[in-house]
């Protein structure tokens, strides 16, 4: 399994961003990712009623992206503004075959998310300029390792800040919480609005 150690920070300047990120960064790729969330019924309910997260975490992902289909679990821990995730991840030729093995288990969509955006590459760091819908304007710093050692995880860390600064992006801007918690508060206040 990969050890994906990351940060994420809201982005006010989108433009300005882009321009900073490409002056030092190798550009990778645009991108369009559309991800589905999937967990047993009796998690989302849990989730619902208690605001607390089962076993799966977010559950189990599907993402298509360039008319490839991945399935992930994450093992997610966040740490000093980290998130430390553990990933296994594989692809499949078909998503409706999966989410077909996925309804026969009695897990359901929970949560749909929409990201497009760029990549670059500098050092060792993934660097993602993402618009996610419904959200706004997000950068994501990824560094994979293969240990939870925290002379490694303490070295990342201080590569992923060094990024963000270089960036012009202040830690004030960092979000700690996953995509899923933050579409499923967007979900939640617009039902208490209807």
């Amino acid at each position: 399994m990969a050890i994906e150690i990351e940060i994420k920070a809201w982005v006010d300047d989108p433009i300005q961003v882009q321009n900073r990120i490409g002056s030092f960064a190798t550009f990778i790729k645009t991108y369009e990712k559309d991800d589905a969330y999937w967990l047993p019924t009796t998690e989302i309910e849990t989730i619902q009623n208690t605001q607390k997260r089962g076993p799966l975490g977010s559950g189990i992902r599907i993402r298509q992206e360039n008319g490839s289909v991945f399935v992930t679990l994450k093992k997610k821990e966040v740490r000093e503004g980290m998130e430390i995730n553990d990933e296994l991840e594989f692809s499949v030729s078909r998503a409706t075959a999966f989410e077909d093995f996925l309804h026969n288990l009695g897990f359901v969509p929970w949560i749909r998310k929409h990201k497009e955006g760029q990549a670059w590459r500098w050092n060792n760091i993934t660097i993602e300029l993402s618009q996610v819908k419904h959200l706004g304007w997000f950068v994501e710093l990824e560094i994979l390792t293969d240990t939870y050692e925290p002379e490694q995880i303490e070295l990342a860390r201080k590569e992923l800040y060094a990024c963000l600064h270089k960036i012009g992006i202040p830690e004030s801007n960092i979000e700690t919480r996953y995509y899923t918690e933050l579409l499923l508060e967007r979900i939640n206040s617009n039902h208490r609005e209807d």
